[in-house]
């Protein structure tokens, strides 16, 4: 059983992908449903280091139990290479639990990230965010051609999900998309809440 919150959940380094988190989580209340702001803690290469279970500043680690729970994610990582980020897979990882219990199935998701440049592996990091919702049973939301945001960004912005290019603040276009996925999972949460 859900509680009536979407999850926003990512890993930012430089504050950008907290930036469109803070964004999409306007958008997720604007439905009238509570985004919950959740981060992960980096990991370390030091085979001893720990870290405090809250963090010093900024938003507080998300639990398993948090995941579980949430009626919707929202899932954000700056890319590496292509790919997410080790802490925010790091965390995903550890979800085995969630998925042998199915726990996360038929909960709508969407994914965003961010880049230092236009060309910087967006897309790729998107749908590498995708594989373990996928495997987790989650519905998998992106943004439709419908916004009109999406027709005219000259910096990030998918169909896969929300992005930013880190070169600049956010855009207008940006912060539209954000907006407008956090709406659709929303939305689709509460439908399906409803439906149960």
């Amino acid at each position: 059983m859900s509680d009536n919150y979407v999850l926003v959940l990512y890993y930012s380094r430089n504050g950008h992908v907290k930036k469109l988190a803070e964004e999409i989580a306007q958008g997720v209340e604007s439905a009238g449903m509570e985004a919950r702001l959740r981060t992960v803690p980096a990991v370390s290469a030091v085979c001893e280091a720990t870290a405090e279970d809250i963090p010093s500043s900024g938003d507080i680690y998300c639990t398993e139990q948090e995941l579980a729970n949430c009626s919707g994610l929202l899932m954000g990582s700056p890319t590496r290479f292509g790919n997410m980020a080790a802490p925010l897979k790091y965390f995903i990882d550890g979800t085995a639990g969630l998925w042998a219990n199915g726990s996360l199935i038929n909960k709508p998701a969407g994914v965003f990230t961010s880049t230092s440049s236009l060309h910087g592996g967006q897309e790729t990091t998107l749908m590498s965010m995708m594989i373990p919702l996928l495997h987790q049973g989650m519905l998998l939301t992106g943004i439709p051609y419908s916004e009109p945001s999406l027709h005219s960004t000259t910096g990030g912005g998918t169909p896969y999900g929300a992005s930013h290019v880190e070169a600049e603040n956010l855009s207008s276009d940006e912060i539209s998309l954000c907006r407008a996925q956090g709406k659709r999972v929303a939305q689709l949460a509460a439908q399906l809440n409803g439906a149960q």
